[in-house]
């Protein structure tokens, strides 16, 4: 329903005379284009998707191989961690981890383990962090905190909140905390004996 009058508007915009500057309502209109479509991907989740027999150190590889062109990409995890999950989903999920992370750093380690009974997924950074208080803030949807770590023009504040829900949604979660490198480490827990 909102992409209607999105679509007129834009319409509009695009029938005005030239000498007419309209930068700033068009790129008003992309945002809230981002937006809508950030809050649908939210919503619609990956519920159809099944769980299958994967190996979350290639997927994890996959979700975050592009970030080497943004970022000092470092990646650990040679050893395949398979167990049964939901691919698509996981690998968005650890993508939003990794995008975040490039966004306001210079290095991003990507770290794929097992233990004591966990698939275990780090993405940390040599950003400016979220203050402690603040990381249960930062997973609310739209939730875009202070101007250090948020003002990226790529997220519309959902990365968290879905990297959350997909692990929540295979019986795992995603917890922040402090980065060796200085940074945020976001870390994603999954039991391996998941159905």
């Amino acid at each position: 329903d909102l992409r209607t009058p999105l679509a007129r508007l834009k319409l509009e915009l695009a029938m005005l005379p030239n000498d007419h500057d309209a930068k700033a309502a068009k790129a008003d209109i992309v945002e809230m284009e981002r937006m809508l479509d950030g809050y649908l991907a939210f919503a619609r989740g990956e519920e159809g998707e099944q769980p299958v027999e994967s190996n979350l150190t290639a997927i994890a590889q996959e979700a975050t191989g592009h970030l080497a062109q943004r970022t000092q990409l470092e990646f650990v995890g040679a050893a395949p961690v398979t167990m049964r999950l939901r691919p698509l989903a996981l690998k968005r999920a650890i993508a939003n981890l990794g995008n975040n992370a490039a966004d306001h750093a210079k290095k991003v380690r990507v770290t794929v383990s097992r233990e004591a009974g966990e698939a275990v997924v780090i993405v940390e950074d040599d950003g400016p962090g979220i203050a402690l208080e603040l990381y249960e803030e930062a997973f609310k949807p739209f939730s875009r905190l202070d101007a250090a770590r948020n003002q990226n023009v790529s997220g519309v504040g959902l990365g968290l909140t879905i990297a959350r829900d997909t692990a929540r949604a295979h019986g795992g979660d995603v917890t922040l905390g402090k980065s060796s490198l200085g940074g945020l480490r976001a870390a994603i827990r999954l039991p391996l004996d998941m159905d």
